[in-house]
């Protein structure tokens, strides 16, 4: 990959991880705090949609199969030191979710980078054979 290419795939996560920060503070408490049913139908939907458009956008920049662990990491890993920052401050950079819905909010992620990077991989694995 070229280092416009990196770029951009950084500052594409940036941008997910800004936005879905500002969506999750705003919606949280709907969706952590409400009912069981709201949370699991989010849990599972919420992975499926990140991961649906993560590979759009890789599809879109033409990224070779056996670069996409690469790209999708560059893509997840803004997101990941940026939500390391906000669960160990949970309280205070999400003031309208409870303090208990950390643990589920964490869950919540952990599933979404995991079946994005997990995808990355297996795609990844296929195209060294």
């Amino acid at each position: 990959m070229r280092n416009r290419e990196i770029a951009l795939l950084l500052g594409l996560g940036l941008f997910f991880w800004v936005a879905g920060t500002l969506w999750y503070e705003s919606r949280g408490p709907r969706i952590f705090e409400t009912t069981a049913t709201r949370y699991w139908v989010n849990f599972f939907l919420t992975p499926i949609v990140t991961a649906t458009i993560c590979i759009l956008i890789l599809r879109w920049r033409h990224i070779a199969a056996a670069n996409w662990a690469s790209a999708m990491l560059l893509v997840a890993i803004p997101g990941m030191l940026g939500e390391a920052m906000l669960l160990s401050h949970f309280s205070t950079l999400m003031p309208r979710m409870q303090v208990t819905s950390a643990g589920k909010y964490g869950a919540f992620l952990f599933a979404t980078y995991a079946l994005v990077l997990g995808i990355a991989e297996i795609v990844n694995l296929r195209a060294s054979r």
